[in-house]
């Protein structure tokens, strides 16, 4: 089996991710804020954990029965909206004292609502949007109705109803804001943006309906549920696809490979492309803030990888499963949570483990967040 051995986004878009790279290295920004690390553990808490100490700072109680554990922070970083109720409800905490100061109810007595991961702020912090997934209740049948884009103002507080909705594709999972365009990211089968106050959507990439000859491709297949790069500002979504060098099937001839979309969400610009020789699973990629083509992944490993050379830099094994993996803006430290009740703390720099925090409850599938609040 051959793999791929070099990058081609870099090629494909240029340098359209040095703002990325500028944005992480702002040291000036990392001294005026502090950051917060944020995740949900069952039975169904909110943590705030301070990143200087690495201690929980508070738990906030969620009302209803535990959800994916879905967690968006205000750009000001101080308000987390957390998914809860099994899919369907949004709470807002003030992260300062656990305030509940925001809430909403997607499902109503004929019509049952779930919102698979898809949550997302704009970036002045007034709207929050949901991708709405309805079933409508008859008395002995359910009916699937469209998916739409759902979008509530933050300052309608408690028992907020959404104040527009758009109509929009099946299978949308991790949203994203667009700054320059107030455009939202819709991560799914393709990479979409919707224009939140007309519904206009464009194709930002081409996933599963790329144009490429499906006699030397296998049609990627993409999925995004965590983290996605809001300490540098960049939206991934990772994809696994199969490139034939020979007859279709020929596994002796074919690469397999891991590529990625990569959104500036200030800019709007896409780079995407394949990136590495797929040789182990991961759940997400996290760009280092200061080398755009250094990237890390977790599941049963936490790894760290050079996608312009296409190479594995290190490998180092896990105690156990974790789902998700976060960062701080200036790279200091890596954050590897999800799946079990402890975040483990790695140095960026060799992987090694240099701490570990224990929580109350499993994350199971919740989000690992980085709230930043300004001094």
């Amino acid at each position: 089996m051959k793999r791929k051995s070099k990058f081609s986004p870099a090629k494909l878009l240029g340098g359209a991710m040095t703002s990325l790279a500028l944005l992480g290295t702002g040291f000036s920004a990392q001294a005026a804020t502090d950051e917060y690390l944020l995740t949900v553990t069952r039975p169904n808490q909110l943590h705030v954990i301070d990143t200087k100490t690495d201690k929980v700072l508070r738990s906030c109680d969620v009302p209803g029965i535990f959800g994916n554990g879905g967690v968006a922070p205000s750009p000001d970083g101080k308000i987390a909206y957390v998914m809860t109720n099994k899919w369907e409800d949004v709470v807002g905490f003030d992260i300062s004292n656990c305030e509940i100061v925001f809430s909403m109810k997607q499902s109503s007595p004929t019509e049952q609502v779930k919102s698979m991961i898809s949550m997302a702020v704009s970036a002045d912090g007034k709207e929050l949007y949901t991708v709405q997934n309805p079933v409508k209740l008859h008395k002995d049948h359910f009916e699937a109705l469209q998916p739409r884009l759902a979008v509530y103002n933050t300052a309608d507080g408690l028992d907020a109803k959404p104040v527009r909705t758009f109509p929009v594709d099946r299978r949308i999972t991790k949203l994203g804001f667009i700054e320059k365009t107030g455009e939202v990211i819709l991560g799914g089968g393709d990479v979409k943006a919707i224009d939140a106050k007309t519904g206009e959507i464009r194709t930002l990439a081409k996933l599963q309906n790329w144009d490429r000859d499906q006699s030397e491709w296998v049609p990627p297949d993409a999925f995004q549920m965590h983290t996605i790069g809001e300490h540098i500002g960049e939206y991934i979504m990772p994809y696994f696809t199969i490139k034939w060098n020979g007859e279709p099937g020929d596994m002796e001839k074919a690469e397999f490979l891991w590529g990625m979309t990569r959104i500036d969400t200030k800019t709007g610009e896409v780079e995407t492309g394949e990136v590495l020789p797929f040789e182990f699973i991961v759940f997400n990629w996290l760009t280092d803030p200061n080398d755009k083509d250094v990237v890390y992944g977790s599941f049963n490993q936490l790894s760290k990888h050079n996608i312009k050379e296409g190479k594995n830099l290190i490998v180092q094994p896990l105690a156990h499963t974790y789902y998700n993996l976060n960062m701080l803006q200036d790279g200091s430290k890596i954050y590897v949570g999800g799946t079990s009740s402890d975040i483990s703390i790695h140095d960026p720099k060799t992987l090694e483990k240099i701490g570990s925090i224990q929580l109350t409850g499993d994350m199971s599938t919740s989000d690992l967040r980085i709230a930043k609040v300004q001094r």
